[in-house]
This record gives structure tokens, sequence and C-alpha cells, in this order.
């Protein structure tokens, strides 16, 4: 199953609702979303800096993946989600042959 790293940063509104809820009932809706959808929680934490939470997830594709970026984004938080490739995924790339022309050569 693909593996996904989302940056998570709050908006003003999406702090109230925080402090509200707290974060462990921010981690379990996000985790029984993903549940909901045939994917898992890996892993959730909060972080100091320019991103609020850092969740670590798995999908069944990169469609579902994108569906919940769409669903989530509501004006309470502002996400970036990244693909995580494997070790192994990455030599199989490397063996994929490529042909390529750099502009200009």
């Amino acid at each position: 199953m693909p593996k996904y790293l989302t940056m998570v940063s709050y908006t003003p509104e999406g702090l109230k609702g925080l402090v509200k809820e707290g974060g462990t009932a921010r981690r379990a809706t996000v985790e029984k979303m993903l549940q909901n959808l045939g994917g898992r929680l890996e892993g959730f934490y909060f972080a100091f800096g320019d991103n609020d939470a850092y969740v670590i997830s798995e999908g069944p594709d990169n469609a579902t993946a994108a569906a919940i970026s769409l669903a989530i984004t509501t004006g309470a938080i502002r996400t970036k989600t990244i693909v995580l490739l494997t070790p192994e995924e990455v030599d199989q790339a490397v063996k994929i042959p490529v042909e390529y022309r750099p502009p200009g050569e």
C-alpha cells in the first residue's frame, strides 16, 4: 500500500477547534477516516515550526489520497501531501530505462 506524509498547518479557526477537542480527538478522527477508506494511520505528531502536525499514513491508492486532501481542505487547515517511496521502490525505479533529452542538447 502506498505511504504518505501529510504536513498540516492549522488556520486560526482550526486552532480554535483543536484547543476545544484536543490532540487525541484529532488523531482518532483521522484514524477512523483512514480506516473507513481502506487505509491505516502509521503516525500522527504535532510539532513546532511551519507545520503544526505531521501525519504518516497508508492508503489504497493515489486517488484515495487525493479524495482525502480535497475533503479535509475546509478552511480549518492547509495540507501538503507527499508520496513516500520505500528503498525497494527506488531500486526498481533506477532499473527502468528512461529516454530523455535535456533542453538545448
